[in-house]
């Protein structure tokens, strides 16, 4: 079915509540994450949480990298704060983003989960990738209108992707 190339592998509600160490002893050993609206709400700065996950991540032995379709002084000043390898203006959802991240990471398609909360962006250009996907639920409501069109969308999508 055309819609299945946008279905996540795995639908949560927060990248807070993923079983990173459950990952890691399955074999993953990178993360790749979406910023605005998956760590945090639309350009707010990391806050305590954000930077308690990166240094659990850190511990458990992961790498991480936030790949983001934003300007570099956004997504910089986020990854100075959680101490994480960055790309910005990725161009997602080409895959030639997530690739370059795993590049950087050292990592393959099967060592790397992607976690981000837009199906035709951050969803779809991991799966383009080979890369294992986590559609985590949009932290705060608030958002600009061209996502705020998507997101009917993405409705529609995920209206299949929960029937099958």
């Amino acid at each position: 079915m055309f819609l299945e190339r946008f279905y996540p592998d795995h639908e949560i509600n927060s990248s807070y509540e993923i079983d990173y160490q459950a990952l890691f002893q399955s074999g993953k050993r990178a993360v790749i994450f979406d910023v605005d609206n998956t760590l945090v709400p639309h350009g707010a700065p990391a806050d305590t949480r954000a930077k308690e996950l990166f240094s659990k991540l850190h511990r458990l032995g992961f790498r991480t990298l936030l790949l983001s379709n934003n300007k570099e002084p956004r997504v910089k000043s986020f990854s100075d704060a959680v101490g994480s390898t960055y790309i910005y203006k990725a161009g997602k959802p080409s895959p030639k983003g997530y690739q370059k991240a795993m590049n950087l990471l050292g990592t393959t398609p099967e060592t790397t989960v992607f976690v981000g909360d837009q199906l035709f962006t951050d969803i779809w250009g991991a799966k383009k990738a080979g890369i294992e996907t986590y559609l985590v639920k949009p932290i705060h409501p608030k958002e600009e209108i061209q996502i705020v069109l998507k997101r009917r969308l993405e409705w529609i999508v995920l209206y299949f992707y929960h029937r099958r």
